[in-house]
């Protein structure tokens, strides 16, 4: 577990965006017949009660989808959260209780647990370089779109839960150009005249550069952010005082927990990470009966 701060008062997703991903999860599982082994087993009347209980350490997410995974089966599913996303927890510790029929609730827990562990997951590594980062400046740790098709809400989300920021949500709400965007237009410049040009005045545009020079150039045609991959601290602390203020400064490339402290301390804004969704292992939540 991080000394992250817990962060109940995250605003939840809305149902809008959450409940398609949660019925596609459950039509998954339950194919074309249902859950065979439940429905043979499970009296139509049972109840059951129980909770979510945390095995390992770390920082919750996903509570609103595990909760509609079973409100979704039977309205009449009790669920209490306990310990909301941005909540940390210790082995043993109760997520969410759960009181009603027992076939709806044994029917959504496989899904209800995959969204909520690997979820928690993604908030818990967020959480791991935001405590790594916090005593070295002030930089906010940012994920990228290297999120897995289809949950990259629910993983945004997560990355909040952990103490983290929000980067671009998807190609249309922002502006960034990469290596191959420059080369194929012929340069920064060319390619930053293109882009303003075929947006509008609200769009921010963020450029990756890779020198100093690259910068500087960047910096000349008014860039609004510019993303520094993978540069060392000593370049991330000269371009830093390049930029002086004029845009926001972003480094990226290799981030771990055993770097990102140094990346900080040269005085960067944002420090962005794509393993925090992409490669975050789950933390371990089950169901056990009371």
């Amino acid at each position: 577990m991080t000394d992250t701060p817990d962060t109940p008062d995250l605003p939840p997703l809305p149902r809008l965006l959450v409940e398609p991903i949660v019925r596609a999860a459950l039509r998954e599982d339950l194919g074309r017949a249902g859950d065979l082994t439940t429905d043979a087993i499970v009296p139509a009347g049972a109840r059951f009660r129980g909770a979510i209980v945390a095995r390992q350490a770390g920082t919750v997410a996903g509570t609103g989808a595990a909760v509609l995974a079973f409100g979704l089966l039977d309205a009449a599913v009790a669920a209490t959260v306990e310990r909301p996303d941005g909540a940390r927890v210790v082995p043993g510790e109760t997520v969410i209780r759960l009181e009603g029929p027992a076939r709806a609730i044994l029917t959504a827990e496989r899904t209800a647990l995959n969204l909520l562990c690997r979820l928690s997951g993604v908030a818990s590594a967020t959480a791991s370089l935001v405590a790594a980062a916090r005593p070295h400046g002030r930089a906010r740790i940012v994920c990228t779109r290297k999120t897995t098709p289809g949950l990259r809400a629910l993983e945004k989300h997560a990355v909040r839960a952990g103490g983290g920021a929000n980067h671009r949500f998807g190609l249309d709400d922002a502006v960034l150009i990469k290596d191959n965007h420059v080369a194929v237009a012929g340069g920064i410049a060319p390619a930053m005249r293109r882009a303003r040009a075929g947006v509008g005045h609200l769009v921010g545009i963020e450029v990756e550069v890779d020198t100093l020079a690259q910068l500087e150039e960047a910096l000349a045609e008014g860039a609004d952010a510019v993303l520094l991959d993978n540069m060392d601290p000593e370049q991330l602390r000269r371009a830093v005082a390049l930029i002086d203020g004029r845009a926001v400064s972003e480094a990226s490339g290799r981030i771990t927990r055993e770097t990102v402290g140094a990346v900080a301390a040269t005085g960067v804004d944002l420090i962005s990470a794509g393993w925090i969704t992409h490669s975050a292992a789950i933390i371990d939540l089950g169901l056990d009966a009371a």
